[in-house]
Protein backbone atom coordinates (compact mmCIF):
# COMPACT_ATOMS: atom_id res chain seq x y z
CA UNK A 1 0.00 0.00 0.00
CA UNK A 2 1.80 3.56 -1.06
CA UNK A 3 2.43 6.07 1.65
CA UNK A 4 -0.50 8.12 0.73
CA UNK A 5 -3.04 5.54 1.28
CA UNK A 6 -2.00 4.32 4.49
CA UNK A 7 -1.88 8.21 5.88
CA UNK A 8 -5.43 8.57 4.12
CA UNK A 9 -6.42 5.80 5.56
CA UNK A 10 -5.07 6.29 9.24
CA UNK A 11 -6.46 9.51 9.49
CA UNK A 12 -10.34 8.79 8.51
CA UNK A 13 -12.49 11.94 7.74
CA UNK A 14 -14.70 13.51 10.18
CA UNK A 15 -17.78 15.24 9.57
CA UNK A 16 -16.89 17.82 12.25
CA UNK A 17 -14.78 19.40 10.92
CA UNK A 18 -15.06 19.26 6.86
CA UNK A 19 -11.77 21.99 7.04
CA UNK A 20 -9.31 19.38 7.89
CA UNK A 21 -11.32 17.18 5.96
CA UNK A 22 -10.90 18.98 2.83
CA UNK A 23 -7.17 19.96 3.87
CA UNK A 24 -6.66 16.13 4.63
CA UNK A 25 -7.39 15.91 0.27
CA UNK A 26 -5.53 18.05 -0.53
CA UNK A 27 -2.23 17.00 0.87
CA UNK A 28 -3.16 13.38 -0.37
CA UNK A 29 -3.31 15.13 -3.22
CA UNK A 30 0.60 16.44 -3.24
CA UNK A 31 1.73 12.99 -3.59
CA UNK A 32 -0.70 11.64 -6.15
CA UNK A 33 0.36 14.68 -8.38
CA UNK A 34 3.82 15.33 -7.16
CA UNK A 35 5.24 17.38 -10.18
CA UNK A 36 1.70 20.18 -8.85
CA UNK A 37 -0.83 21.19 -9.89
CA UNK A 38 -1.62 24.48 -11.99
CA UNK A 39 -3.58 25.47 -14.21
CA UNK A 40 -3.30 25.24 -18.33
CA UNK A 41 -1.52 28.21 -19.62
CA UNK A 42 -2.47 29.89 -22.77
CA UNK A 43 1.83 30.76 -23.41
CA UNK A 44 2.90 27.18 -22.84
CA UNK A 45 0.35 25.69 -24.86
CA UNK A 46 0.99 27.92 -27.91
CA UNK A 47 4.63 27.27 -27.62
CA UNK A 48 3.86 23.44 -27.94
CA UNK A 49 1.58 24.22 -30.66
CA UNK A 50 3.64 26.29 -32.71
CA UNK A 51 7.31 23.92 -31.86
CA UNK A 52 6.18 20.51 -31.39
CA UNK A 53 2.80 19.74 -33.62
CA UNK A 54 3.78 16.43 -33.06
CA UNK A 55 3.15 15.51 -29.87
CA UNK A 56 -0.20 14.11 -28.90
CA UNK A 57 -2.95 16.58 -28.01
CA UNK A 58 -2.12 19.14 -30.81
CA UNK A 59 -5.48 19.66 -32.14
CA UNK A 60 -6.91 19.64 -28.87
CA UNK A 61 -3.77 22.44 -27.93
CA UNK A 62 -4.90 24.74 -30.82
CA UNK A 63 -8.88 24.08 -29.81
CA UNK A 64 -7.94 25.07 -26.00
CA UNK A 65 -6.42 28.90 -27.76
CA UNK A 66 -9.33 29.42 -30.00
CA UNK A 67 -11.82 28.73 -26.98
CA UNK A 68 -9.59 31.04 -24.69
CA UNK A 69 -9.69 33.85 -27.00
CA UNK A 70 -10.94 37.34 -25.58
CA UNK A 71 -13.83 38.95 -27.30
CA UNK A 72 -11.18 41.46 -27.75
CA UNK A 73 -9.27 39.50 -30.07
CA UNK A 74 -6.15 39.34 -26.71
CA UNK A 75 -5.89 36.16 -24.03
CA UNK A 76 -4.91 36.59 -20.90
CA UNK A 77 -5.36 38.69 -17.87
CA UNK A 78 -6.37 42.48 -17.93
CA UNK A 79 -3.71 45.30 -18.99
CA UNK A 80 -0.48 44.35 -19.98
CA UNK A 81 -0.24 40.70 -18.36
CA UNK A 82 -2.26 39.96 -21.86
CA UNK A 83 0.69 40.81 -24.21
CA UNK A 84 2.74 37.70 -23.79
CA UNK A 85 -0.17 35.45 -23.83
CA UNK A 86 -1.48 36.80 -27.08
CA UNK A 87 2.03 37.03 -28.66
CA UNK A 88 2.55 33.45 -28.14
CA UNK A 89 -1.20 32.12 -28.93
CA UNK A 90 -1.38 34.66 -32.20
CA UNK A 91 1.99 32.79 -33.19
CA UNK A 92 0.80 29.40 -32.39
CA UNK A 93 -2.26 29.32 -34.19
CA UNK A 94 -0.36 31.56 -37.31
CA UNK A 95 2.23 28.27 -37.43
CA UNK A 96 -0.66 25.84 -37.40
CA UNK A 97 -2.46 28.06 -40.45
CA UNK A 98 0.79 27.99 -42.00
CA UNK A 99 1.84 24.21 -42.19
CA UNK A 100 -1.69 22.94 -42.45
CA UNK A 101 -2.32 21.13 -39.24
CA UNK A 102 -5.78 23.25 -39.35
CA UNK A 103 -8.00 24.79 -41.88
CA UNK A 104 -8.80 28.48 -42.83
CA UNK A 105 -11.21 28.39 -39.73
CA UNK A 106 -7.83 29.64 -37.73
CA UNK A 107 -7.83 33.49 -40.13
CA UNK A 108 -10.38 34.73 -37.97
CA UNK A 109 -8.80 34.16 -34.10
CA UNK A 110 -5.27 35.03 -35.74
CA UNK A 111 -6.62 38.57 -36.96
CA UNK A 112 -8.23 39.20 -34.21
CA UNK A 113 -5.26 38.10 -32.19
CA UNK A 114 -3.00 40.50 -34.65
CA UNK A 115 -5.61 43.24 -34.06
CA UNK A 116 -5.30 43.06 -30.66
CA UNK A 117 -1.52 43.47 -30.78
CA UNK A 118 -1.34 46.27 -33.03
CA UNK A 119 -4.00 47.88 -31.88
CA UNK A 120 -3.39 48.72 -27.69
CA UNK A 121 -0.66 45.75 -26.69
CA UNK A 122 2.52 46.93 -28.64
CA UNK A 123 1.68 49.92 -28.45
CA UNK A 124 2.30 50.61 -24.73
CA UNK A 125 5.28 51.72 -23.33
CA UNK A 126 7.43 48.67 -22.33
CA UNK A 127 7.92 51.12 -19.04
CA UNK A 128 4.38 50.37 -18.05
CA UNK A 129 4.36 46.81 -18.53
CA UNK A 130 4.19 43.85 -16.08
CA UNK A 131 7.34 42.86 -14.60
CA UNK A 132 6.60 38.73 -16.12
CA UNK A 133 10.24 37.17 -16.15
CA UNK A 134 12.11 37.34 -19.52
CA UNK A 135 9.53 39.32 -21.01
CA UNK A 136 12.49 41.80 -22.75
CA UNK A 137 13.63 38.33 -24.06
CA UNK A 138 10.50 36.93 -25.06
CA UNK A 139 8.46 40.12 -26.78
CA UNK A 140 10.72 40.58 -28.70
CA UNK A 141 11.86 36.80 -29.82
CA UNK A 142 7.97 36.07 -30.45
CA UNK A 143 7.50 39.53 -32.45
CA UNK A 144 10.28 38.39 -34.67
CA UNK A 145 8.60 35.12 -35.17
CA UNK A 146 5.30 36.39 -35.99
CA UNK A 147 6.47 38.31 -38.68
CA UNK A 148 8.84 35.78 -40.17
CA UNK A 149 5.48 33.68 -40.35
CA UNK A 150 3.58 36.23 -41.99
CA UNK A 151 5.93 36.82 -44.37
CA UNK A 152 6.18 33.48 -45.73
CA UNK A 153 2.46 32.71 -45.72
CA UNK A 154 1.12 32.71 -49.33
CA UNK A 155 -0.05 35.73 -50.85
CA UNK A 156 -4.03 34.61 -50.86
CA UNK A 157 -4.06 33.87 -46.83
CA UNK A 158 -1.92 37.27 -46.81
CA UNK A 159 -4.25 39.09 -47.79
CA UNK A 160 -6.41 38.40 -45.74
CA UNK A 161 -4.75 39.47 -42.64
CA UNK A 162 -3.55 42.51 -43.87
CA UNK A 163 -1.07 43.63 -41.01
CA UNK A 164 2.63 45.84 -41.34
CA UNK A 165 4.91 44.13 -39.86
CA UNK A 166 4.70 44.56 -35.70
CA UNK A 167 6.54 47.05 -33.96
CA UNK A 168 8.19 46.51 -30.28
CA UNK A 169 6.83 48.07 -27.60
CA UNK A 170 8.16 51.54 -27.36
CA UNK A 171 11.21 51.42 -24.59
CA UNK A 172 12.12 48.00 -25.80
CA UNK A 173 14.44 46.39 -27.98
CA UNK A 174 16.48 44.02 -29.04
CA UNK A 175 19.74 43.62 -27.41
CA UNK A 176 19.59 41.41 -24.18
CA UNK A 177 17.96 38.93 -26.74
CA UNK A 178 20.68 38.88 -28.95
CA UNK A 179 23.36 38.74 -26.44
CA UNK A 180 21.46 35.60 -24.61
CA UNK A 181 21.70 33.94 -27.97
CA UNK A 182 24.67 34.75 -29.00
CA UNK A 183 25.98 33.61 -25.56
CA UNK A 184 24.34 30.24 -26.19
CA UNK A 185 25.71 29.92 -29.27
CA UNK A 186 29.25 30.60 -28.23
CA UNK A 187 28.87 27.82 -25.54
CA UNK A 188 28.66 30.02 -22.22
CA UNK A 189 27.72 28.86 -19.16
CA UNK A 190 24.15 30.96 -17.91
CA UNK A 191 22.45 31.26 -15.32
CA UNK A 192 20.47 28.48 -14.20
CA UNK A 193 17.14 30.16 -14.08
CA UNK A 194 17.27 31.03 -18.32
CA UNK A 195 16.96 27.53 -18.89
CA UNK A 196 13.07 28.56 -17.72
CA UNK A 197 13.13 30.07 -21.62
CA UNK A 198 15.08 27.74 -23.51
CA UNK A 199 12.52 27.73 -26.52
CA UNK A 200 12.68 31.50 -27.20
CA UNK A 201 16.89 30.90 -27.07
CA UNK A 202 17.32 29.01 -29.94
CA UNK A 203 19.62 26.24 -28.42
CA UNK A 204 19.50 22.76 -26.29
CA UNK A 205 20.82 22.84 -21.94
CA UNK A 206 23.84 21.67 -21.87
CA UNK A 207 23.00 19.59 -18.93
CA UNK A 208 19.65 18.21 -21.18
CA UNK A 209 20.07 14.15 -20.64
CA UNK A 210 17.69 11.48 -20.60
CA UNK A 211 17.12 11.52 -16.73
CA UNK A 212 16.24 14.66 -17.09
CA UNK A 213 12.25 15.54 -16.09
CA UNK A 214 12.30 18.80 -17.26
CA UNK A 215 14.18 21.43 -18.87
CA UNK A 216 13.64 24.84 -16.82
CA UNK A 217 10.58 23.07 -15.42
CA UNK A 218 8.77 24.07 -18.48
CA UNK A 219 6.23 22.09 -20.71
CA UNK A 220 7.77 24.62 -23.60
CA UNK A 221 11.00 24.42 -22.90
CA UNK A 222 11.19 21.01 -22.47
CA UNK A 223 9.30 19.90 -26.07
CA UNK A 224 11.46 22.85 -28.00
CA UNK A 225 14.54 20.69 -26.65
CA UNK A 226 12.64 17.12 -27.98
CA UNK A 227 12.31 18.26 -30.33
CA UNK A 228 15.44 19.14 -31.91
CA UNK A 229 17.31 16.09 -29.85
CA UNK A 230 14.57 13.71 -30.43
CA UNK A 231 12.60 11.86 -27.82
CA UNK A 232 14.80 9.28 -27.48
CA UNK A 233 17.16 11.53 -26.26
CA UNK A 234 15.08 12.15 -23.02
CA UNK A 235 12.80 9.82 -22.04
CA UNK A 236 12.03 10.93 -18.49
CA UNK A 237 11.20 14.27 -20.12
CA UNK A 238 9.18 12.53 -22.87
CA UNK A 239 6.99 10.52 -20.27
CA UNK A 240 6.76 13.78 -18.15
CA UNK A 241 5.42 16.03 -20.95
CA UNK A 242 2.85 12.82 -22.30
CA UNK A 243 1.37 12.87 -17.97
CA UNK A 244 1.06 16.22 -18.28
CA UNK A 245 -0.99 16.32 -21.61
CA UNK A 246 -2.93 13.40 -20.32
CA UNK A 247 -4.01 14.80 -17.52
CA UNK A 248 -5.30 18.64 -18.74
CA UNK A 249 -6.70 17.09 -22.01
CA UNK A 250 -4.08 18.50 -24.20
CA UNK A 251 -2.87 21.99 -22.82
CA UNK A 252 -0.23 22.19 -20.42
CA UNK A 253 0.44 24.11 -17.43
CA UNK A 254 3.31 26.33 -16.41
CA UNK A 255 5.32 26.25 -14.42
CA UNK A 256 5.93 22.29 -13.98
CA UNK A 257 7.11 20.88 -11.78
CA UNK A 258 6.39 22.67 -9.02
CA UNK A 259 6.94 20.20 -6.15
CA UNK A 260 8.95 22.10 -3.57
CA UNK A 261 6.76 24.95 -4.08
CA UNK A 262 3.19 23.61 -3.65
CA UNK A 263 4.23 21.07 -0.79
CA UNK A 264 5.91 24.11 1.55
CA UNK A 265 3.26 26.84 0.36
CA UNK A 266 0.58 23.79 1.41
CA UNK A 267 2.17 22.72 4.37
CA UNK A 268 2.78 26.49 5.68
CA UNK A 269 -0.18 27.92 5.20
CA UNK A 270 -2.51 25.40 6.84
CA UNK A 271 -0.56 25.07 9.42
CA UNK A 272 -0.02 28.59 9.95
CA UNK A 273 -3.95 28.48 10.07
CA UNK A 274 -4.24 26.02 12.81
CA UNK A 275 -5.36 23.15 10.85
CA UNK A 276 -4.09 20.01 11.74
CA UNK A 277 -2.18 18.16 9.38
CA UNK A 278 -0.49 14.81 9.33
CA UNK A 279 1.40 14.75 5.84
CA UNK A 280 3.23 11.71 4.65
CA UNK A 281 7.43 11.85 5.13
CA UNK A 282 7.83 11.62 1.63
CA UNK A 283 6.01 14.81 1.01
CA UNK A 284 7.87 16.01 4.11
CA UNK A 285 11.18 15.19 3.35
CA UNK A 286 11.00 16.97 -0.17
CA UNK A 287 11.50 19.88 1.86
CA UNK A 288 14.70 19.29 3.84
CA UNK A 289 16.87 19.94 1.38
CA UNK A 290 15.93 24.14 2.14
CA UNK A 291 18.63 23.45 5.16
CA UNK A 292 22.03 22.88 2.70
CA UNK A 293 23.94 25.11 0.96
CA UNK A 294 21.84 27.33 -0.69
CA UNK A 295 18.59 25.95 0.21
CA UNK A 296 16.04 24.48 -2.01
CA UNK A 297 14.55 25.14 -5.85
CA UNK A 298 10.40 25.72 -6.46
CA UNK A 299 10.91 21.85 -8.46
CA UNK A 300 13.80 20.65 -10.57
CA UNK A 301 15.18 22.19 -13.22
CA UNK A 302 14.74 25.70 -11.43
CA UNK A 303 17.39 27.50 -9.63
CA UNK A 304 17.63 27.82 -5.68
CA UNK A 305 15.66 30.73 -4.16
CA UNK A 306 15.17 32.22 -0.80
CA UNK A 307 11.39 32.60 -1.16
CA UNK A 308 10.88 28.57 -1.59
CA UNK A 309 13.47 27.92 0.95
CA UNK A 310 12.18 30.37 3.70
CA UNK A 311 8.86 28.72 3.53
CA UNK A 312 10.27 25.41 3.35
CA UNK A 313 11.52 25.91 6.77
CA UNK A 314 8.44 27.67 8.20
CA UNK A 315 6.67 24.87 7.19
CA UNK A 316 8.84 22.02 8.52
CA UNK A 317 9.07 24.14 11.69
CA UNK A 318 5.10 24.46 12.21
CA UNK A 319 5.31 20.81 11.72
CA UNK A 320 7.64 20.27 14.14
CA UNK A 321 10.93 19.31 12.13
CA UNK A 322 12.88 22.86 12.70
CA UNK A 323 16.12 23.37 10.93
CA UNK A 324 18.62 26.33 10.71
CA UNK A 325 18.05 28.88 8.44
CA UNK A 326 21.71 29.29 7.98
CA UNK A 327 21.05 28.43 4.21
CA UNK A 328 19.68 31.93 3.70
CA UNK A 329 21.97 34.04 4.74
CA UNK A 330 23.21 33.23 0.89
CA UNK A 331 20.84 35.84 -0.26
CA UNK A 332 21.51 38.49 1.81
CA UNK A 333 22.13 42.11 0.51
CA UNK A 334 22.95 45.44 1.74
CA UNK A 335 18.72 46.44 1.05
CA UNK A 336 17.55 42.68 2.67
CA UNK A 337 17.46 39.62 1.05
CA UNK A 338 17.25 38.72 -2.80
CA UNK A 339 14.90 35.93 -4.07
CA UNK A 340 18.39 34.79 -5.52
CA UNK A 341 21.43 36.41 -6.45
CA UNK A 342 21.79 39.17 -9.09
CA UNK A 343 17.85 39.64 -8.55
CA UNK A 344 16.86 42.44 -11.00
CA UNK A 345 14.28 43.89 -8.29
CA UNK A 346 13.52 43.77 -4.93
CA UNK A 347 10.35 41.39 -3.12
CA UNK A 348 8.44 41.70 -0.01
CA UNK A 349 7.08 38.43 -0.02
CA UNK A 350 10.53 36.88 0.15
CA UNK A 351 11.96 38.76 2.65
CA UNK A 352 8.53 38.66 4.55
CA UNK A 353 9.00 34.45 4.13
CA UNK A 354 12.49 34.86 5.50
CA UNK A 355 11.27 36.77 8.49
CA UNK A 356 8.90 34.17 8.92
CA UNK A 357 12.15 31.56 8.69
CA UNK A 358 13.78 33.50 11.45
CA UNK A 359 11.02 34.27 13.58
CA UNK A 360 10.64 30.64 14.35
CA UNK A 361 14.41 29.56 14.27
CA UNK A 362 14.83 32.08 17.13
CA UNK A 363 11.33 31.11 18.84
CA UNK A 364 12.85 28.01 19.00
CA UNK A 365 16.45 29.00 19.81
CA UNK A 366 15.98 32.95 21.80
CA UNK A 367 19.97 32.29 22.46
CA UNK A 368 20.98 31.91 18.99
CA UNK A 369 23.47 33.39 16.94
CA UNK A 370 23.14 37.12 17.48
CA UNK A 371 22.72 37.31 13.84
CA UNK A 372 19.44 36.19 13.77
CA UNK A 373 18.43 38.59 15.86
CA UNK A 374 19.67 41.46 13.76
CA UNK A 375 18.35 39.95 10.43
CA UNK A 376 14.92 39.91 12.55
CA UNK A 377 15.22 43.47 13.69
CA UNK A 378 16.25 44.87 10.09
CA UNK A 379 13.43 42.92 8.64
CA UNK A 380 11.23 44.78 10.63
CA UNK A 381 12.41 47.89 9.41
CA UNK A 382 12.85 46.81 6.00
CA UNK A 383 9.52 45.92 5.15
CA UNK A 384 7.26 48.84 6.85
CA UNK A 385 9.89 50.87 4.74
CA UNK A 386 8.24 49.23 1.24
CA UNK A 387 4.85 49.69 2.45
CA UNK A 388 2.50 51.91 -0.03
CA UNK A 389 1.22 55.16 1.69
CA UNK A 390 -2.32 53.31 1.34
CA UNK A 391 -1.38 50.72 3.95
CA UNK A 392 -1.09 47.66 1.35
CA UNK A 393 2.09 45.93 -0.35
CA UNK A 394 2.61 44.80 -3.79
CA UNK A 395 4.86 42.37 -5.04
CA UNK A 396 7.08 41.24 -8.06
CA UNK A 397 5.63 37.48 -7.68
CA UNK A 398 2.02 38.13 -7.68
CA UNK A 399 -0.17 40.65 -9.27
CA UNK A 400 -2.39 41.46 -6.45
CA UNK A 401 -1.85 43.53 -3.62
CA UNK A 402 -3.86 41.80 -1.26
CA UNK A 403 -1.29 38.31 -1.28
CA UNK A 404 1.78 40.62 -0.95
CA UNK A 405 0.07 42.25 1.96
CA UNK A 406 -1.15 39.27 3.46
CA UNK A 407 2.44 37.70 3.45
CA UNK A 408 3.87 40.73 4.92
CA UNK A 409 1.25 40.88 7.99
CA UNK A 410 1.08 37.67 8.93
CA UNK A 411 5.23 37.95 9.54
CA UNK A 412 5.27 41.29 11.04
CA UNK A 413 2.39 40.65 13.42
CA UNK A 414 4.05 37.14 14.73
CA UNK A 415 7.49 37.67 14.33
CA UNK A 416 8.30 41.66 13.80
CA UNK A 417 9.99 43.64 16.37
CA UNK A 418 9.24 47.55 17.56
CA UNK A 419 6.40 49.93 16.86
CA UNK A 420 6.99 50.11 12.92
CA UNK A 421 6.07 46.67 12.27
CA UNK A 422 3.29 46.95 14.65
CA UNK A 423 2.16 50.33 12.60
CA UNK A 424 2.39 48.55 9.34
CA UNK A 425 0.13 45.46 10.62
CA UNK A 426 -2.76 48.15 11.39
CA UNK A 427 -2.16 50.21 8.31
CA UNK A 428 -2.67 47.36 6.56
CA UNK A 429 -5.65 45.95 8.33
CA UNK A 430 -7.48 49.66 7.68
CA UNK A 431 -6.46 49.14 4.05
CA UNK A 432 -8.08 45.92 3.73
CA UNK A 433 -11.17 47.02 5.58
CA UNK A 434 -11.45 50.08 3.21
CA UNK A 435 -10.89 48.24 -0.08
CA UNK A 436 -13.76 45.27 0.14
CA UNK A 437 -16.16 45.48 -2.49
CA UNK A 438 -19.99 45.35 -2.30
CA UNK A 439 -20.56 41.70 -2.74
CA UNK A 440 -18.20 41.17 0.46
CA UNK A 441 -15.50 40.24 -1.57
CA UNK A 442 -11.69 41.27 -2.19
CA UNK A 443 -9.81 41.71 -5.63
CA UNK A 444 -7.41 43.92 -7.95
CA UNK A 445 -9.70 43.72 -11.07
CA UNK A 446 -12.50 42.18 -9.45
CA UNK A 447 -13.39 40.01 -6.31
CA UNK A 448 -11.85 36.64 -6.12
CA UNK A 449 -11.96 33.96 -3.37
CA UNK A 450 -8.24 33.70 -3.55
CA UNK A 451 -8.11 37.57 -2.93
CA UNK A 452 -10.73 37.35 -0.56
CA UNK A 453 -9.00 34.61 1.76
CA UNK A 454 -6.13 37.08 2.15
CA UNK A 455 -7.73 39.89 2.74
CA UNK A 456 -9.40 37.54 5.57
CA UNK A 457 -6.35 36.45 6.39
CA UNK A 458 -5.53 40.13 7.47
CA UNK A 459 -8.13 40.77 9.36
CA UNK A 460 -8.18 37.62 11.55
CA UNK A 461 -4.58 38.45 12.07
CA UNK A 462 -4.50 41.68 13.60
CA UNK A 463 -6.54 41.68 17.10
CA UNK A 464 -9.34 43.63 17.32
CA UNK A 465 -13.07 43.98 18.25
CA UNK A 466 -14.25 46.61 15.76
CA UNK A 467 -17.52 45.53 14.81
CA UNK A 468 -16.86 46.67 11.41
CA UNK A 469 -14.32 44.23 10.61
CA UNK A 470 -16.35 41.67 12.05
CA UNK A 471 -19.20 42.62 9.55
CA UNK A 472 -16.32 42.58 6.87
CA UNK A 473 -15.01 38.97 8.22
CA UNK A 474 -18.77 37.48 8.00
CA UNK A 475 -19.63 38.98 4.38
CA UNK A 476 -15.83 37.85 2.89
CA UNK A 477 -16.82 34.89 4.26
CA UNK A 478 -20.26 35.02 2.52
CA UNK A 479 -18.04 35.40 -0.77
CA UNK A 480 -16.29 32.32 -0.35
CA UNK A 481 -19.25 30.07 0.34
CA UNK A 482 -20.93 31.40 -3.17
CA UNK A 483 -17.81 31.37 -4.99
CA UNK A 484 -16.74 28.37 -4.59
CA UNK A 485 -17.58 26.39 -8.18
CA UNK A 486 -15.77 29.17 -9.77
CA UNK A 487 -12.76 29.08 -11.64
CA UNK A 488 -9.56 30.56 -9.42
CA UNK A 489 -8.47 33.41 -12.27
CA UNK A 490 -4.49 33.54 -12.86
CA UNK A 491 -2.44 36.15 -10.73
CA UNK A 492 0.73 34.65 -9.64
CA UNK A 493 3.77 35.94 -12.02
CA UNK A 494 5.51 33.38 -14.53
CA UNK A 495 6.11 33.84 -18.15
CA UNK A 496 2.52 34.74 -17.85
CA UNK A 497 0.38 34.92 -14.68
CA UNK A 498 -0.33 31.46 -13.98
CA UNK A 499 -3.01 29.61 -10.95
CA UNK A 500 -1.03 26.94 -8.36
CA UNK A 501 -4.40 25.31 -8.28
CA UNK A 502 -4.05 23.60 -4.90
CA UNK A 503 -1.92 26.47 -3.64
CA UNK A 504 -4.94 28.90 -3.73
CA UNK A 505 -7.33 26.35 -2.79
CA UNK A 506 -5.22 26.34 0.48
CA UNK A 507 -5.32 29.72 1.08
CA UNK A 508 -9.02 29.62 1.17
CA UNK A 509 -9.09 26.90 3.11
CA UNK A 510 -6.59 28.53 6.02
CA UNK A 511 -9.38 31.42 5.95
CA UNK A 512 -11.73 29.70 6.74
CA UNK A 513 -10.32 28.23 9.48
CA UNK A 514 -9.39 31.26 10.96
CA UNK A 515 -13.17 32.69 10.88
CA UNK A 516 -13.90 29.35 12.52
CA UNK A 517 -11.46 30.10 14.90
CA UNK A 518 -12.47 34.00 15.32
CA UNK A 519 -16.35 34.12 15.59
CA UNK A 520 -18.17 32.39 18.10
CA UNK A 521 -20.89 30.25 17.39
CA UNK A 522 -19.93 29.58 14.24
CA UNK A 523 -21.43 25.92 13.09
CA UNK A 524 -17.83 24.31 12.17
CA UNK A 525 -20.04 21.68 10.02
CA UNK A 526 -20.53 24.79 7.78
CA UNK A 527 -16.99 26.30 7.95
CA UNK A 528 -15.94 25.08 4.61
CA UNK A 529 -15.63 27.42 2.52
CA UNK A 530 -17.53 25.03 -0.44
CA UNK A 531 -14.35 22.76 -0.18
CA UNK A 532 -16.51 19.77 1.22
CA UNK A 533 -14.92 16.57 1.30
CA UNK A 534 -15.80 13.92 -0.90
CA UNK A 535 -15.94 11.17 0.97
CA UNK A 536 -18.36 9.52 3.00
CA UNK A 537 -18.66 8.09 6.40
CA UNK A 538 -20.79 5.19 6.99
Amino acid sequence: MSDRATRVLADPPTAADPVADAARELIAGLGLRPWGQVAASVYETGRLVAVAPWLTGHDQRIAFLVRTQRPDGAWGPPEGYALVPTLSATDALLAALADGSAGTELLAPVARGLGALVGTLLRTDARTLPDTPALDLIVPALVDTINDRLAGLERATADRLPHPPLPLPAGLNRDRLRAVRSAVAAGAALPPKLAHFYEILDAAPADAGPTLTAVGASPAATAAWLTAAGPAAGPTAYAFLRALIRDEGGPVPCPAPITVFERAWVLSGLSRAGITINPPNSVVETLTAATAGQGIATGEGLPTDADTTSVSLDALARLGRPADPGSLWAYETASGFCTWPGEDGFSVTTNAHVLDAFGQHLSRHPDADARYRRAVDRLSVVLPGHQRADGAWQDRWHASPYYATACCVLALAEFGRGASAAEAVDRAAGWVLNSQRADGSWGRWGGTAEETAYALQVLLTVPTTVPRVDDAVARGHAYLHESAAREHPPLWYGKELYCPTVIVRAAVLAACRLVGVRASGVDRSVVDCGYRSTKTTT
